[in-house]
């Protein structure tokens, strides 16, 4: 592979977790809103509408296996509609600091599947790349315990303890669905196009949450949601259900899925980002530090062997 398309698909896969991270911030004052089936439901409907032209078939593509459409359902179950729903409900449940500790095995979890499922070699930089971003990502939410420890009592601290494990057990499932949907994108990005595989998972994602948020939708009073959230709604769907997915299977084309998953450490930093500079959170040393610690491990994963090819 030539270093042009190999440091694209590094920026693709980086860009796209980037996105997941902040619409995953900036969903929070949606779920106020709206409830998760409902917010979900809607997600997957103006997704499906802006990706709809990219369903047909191109001239040069294969039909659709059974094994194609297997994986097509798998994706959008685990990626779409249990994360979603993981996600939400156990941030919710949890503290900002345990979901952030827990989502830092995204990587290590993503290199374990690719490990056992798709039978890629791990390197020991990858596995060193995977230790650095989990390094950065506890730092940082260690930093966020020992601010809140020196502050007024948050919310959070009312939580009882079987609302807090459940949390953290929902926040792990989302991990293990996030692992799940970017290895199983290495088996799709080899038969269909990322703009096809984008409108197909959509369109799974909706027919699985109909049932749900239709039900939500039935007593929902519409009318008290402002512009501004419906504004916000159009934002996250498309973030979502479009940018990121086809940033994701573009990227994953040319990359390895136990390299690409360590891009998934993209995903807490940005939620990170967001939060000091949308939500007003500050910045201690100690989180700059692992924001250098998780950017080394971007730059472990990245960087070529000597000597050596990237793999497929």
């Amino acid at each position: 592979m030539n270093t042009t398309p190999r440091l694209l698909s590094y920026a693709l896969l980086a860009s796209s977790m980037a996105l997941v991270g902040s619409y995953v911030a900036l969903s929070k004052p949606l779920v106020m809103v709206l409830p998760v089936f409902l917010l979900a439901w809607l997600r997957f409907g103006i997704g499906g509408l802006a990706t709809i032209h990219w369903l047909k078939r191109p001239a040069d593509e294969m039909p659709m296996s059974p094994a194609t459409r297997k994986f097509l359902f798998l994706e959008s179950f685990f990626g779409n509609f249990l994360f979603s729903i993981c996600m939400l409900y156990g941030v919710s449940m949890t503290t900002a600091v345990s979901a952030g500790v827990i989502m830092a095995a995204i990587p290590a979890v993503v290199a374990l599947m690719s490990w056992v499922f798709l039978k890629e070699k791990i390197s020991g930089r990858t596995w060193l790349a995977v230790a650095c971003s989990a390094l950065g990502i506890g730092l940082l939410a260690l930093s966020k315990s020992e601010h809140s420890a020196h502050g007024p009592s948050a919310p959070s601290g009312d939580l009882t303890q079987n609302h807090h494990l459940l949390g953290n057990a929902l926040v792990f499932a989302a991990v293990l669905c996030e692992a799940a949907y970017a290895v199983i994108a290495k088996k799709l990005t080899g038969a269909l196009t990322p703009r096809r595989i984008t409108a197909l998972i959509n369109l799974w994602g909706f027919a699985l949450m109909t049932p749900l948020g239709a039900y939500v939708a039935w007593s929902f009073d519409f009318g008290s949601v402002t512009t501004g959230s419906w504004l916000l709604l159009l934002f996250y769907s498309l973030a979502a259900s479009v940018w990121t997915v086809w940033l994701w299977m573009s990227g994953l084309k040319n990359v390895p899925a136990s390299r690409a998953g360590v891009f998934t450490v993209m995903l807490p930093i940005s939620a990170a980002v967001v939060g000091v500079l949308v939500l007003g959170e500050p910045l201690g040393g100690l989180q700059m530090v692992a924001f250098g610690i998780a950017v080394l491990s971007v730059v472990l994963a990245t960087l070529p062997g000597r000597g050596s090819a990237p793999s497929h």
